[in-house]
């Protein structure tokens, strides 16, 4: 099997991304050692930190099949190529070595069977772009290896919009502003990111769209596409994404389900004639939850 590895998964050492396709760790770094595990055509230690384009050649374990659910795929758009589905949160983009069961894959495989592209593996089978477990929103999904390829080539090259809707903590003074910090993976808790000198360039735009007492409405731009990118970025100028226990500080005054952030508008040139695809859904449960409580909260003061 062949995996190539893009911005979304670089950084990570080989051996912890392997374990995430269903293979446990302490065997895939015996199949590494043993040099059963090749990247662009050569062997590599388990601890070697994978690439943007890098390619893996390796034999997946037999375990590692992924099992088609009958979970309902909230379907924006689709053609023969290409799908645009709205994930909600509390799913899963795709499996881990843990969670094999529930995600957004384990649906689109009932629903397209092998009609999905596999350029990432069969455990990120379809799979463009994720969304972390609890961010809401729209999705890419490739129903074939061209059209993957294609899109992976307009994210590179910046031709697709992605912008994000959220509530932080603390009032954003500035109408509109750029956010341009590196993020790289911490080096002391890999499962999380940070900004940092010798991290990969990352912007985001900051767009206000409501005050609150506490708290701002706004929309982001990701202008590059890091792991965790709006949650690092917005944690890093003091102002956490409501509800966000990983990279937040302090207790927020109403409880939702980890972090209010939503993919909420997407754009991007269709493959394979040109022509400006554009697709935007309304505000989540817990961002709608959480609005209602900070109009009540604002207005009574």
């Amino acid at each position: 099997m062949k995996l190539v590895i893009d911005e979304f998964t670089s950084g990570i050492r080989i051996d912890l991304f392997l374990s995430r396709e269903g293979i446990s760790r302490s065997k895939i770094q015996s199949e590494i050692k043993k040099g059963n595990v090749l990247v662009n055509n050569s062997p590599v230690k388990p601890s070697y930190l994978l690439k943007d384009s890098d390619i893996i050649e390796f034999e997946p374990a037999e375990d590692a099949e992924i099992q088609p659910e009958n979970i309902p795929v909230d379907i924006i758009w689709e053609d023969e190529n290409m799908a645009v589905v709205n994930k909600p949160s509390g799913m899963l983009t795709h499996p881990t070595s843990t969670e094999k069961t529930g995600t957004l894959v384990n649906a689109l495989l009932y629903r397209y069977r092998e009609n999905l592209s596999d350029i990432n593996g069969e455990f990120r089978r379809g799979i463009l772009h994720r969304l972390d477990r609890n961010t809401s929103g729209l999705l890419m999904i490739a129903k074939n290896n061209k059209t993957h390829e294609y899109l992976v080539n307009m994210m590179k090259q910046g031709n697709i919009i992605k912008k994000y809707i959220t509530i932080v903590k603390g009032i954003l003074e500035k109408d509109e502003f750029t956010i341009n910090k590196p993020v790289m993976r911490n080096p002391n808790q890999p499962h999380k990111m940070m900004t940092g000198e010798g991290g990969k360039e990352s912007i985001s735009i900051v767009r206000v769209l409501e005050r609150f007492k506490d708290a701002t409405l706004a929309e982001v731009q990701l202008i590059t596409g890091r792991t965790h990118q709006i949650r690092v970025h917005m944690s890093s100028i003091g102002h956490p994404v409501y509800n966000d226990t990983l990279y937040g500080f302090g207790k927020m005054k109403i409880k939702t389900e980890e972090q209010v952030l939503e993919s909420y508008k997407l754009s991007f040139p269709h493959p394979f004639d040109g022509a400006l695809m554009s697709f935007e859904i309304s505000p989540d449960d817990k961002i709608e939850k959480v609005i209602k409580f900070l109009k009540s909260n604002f207005d009574n003061n």
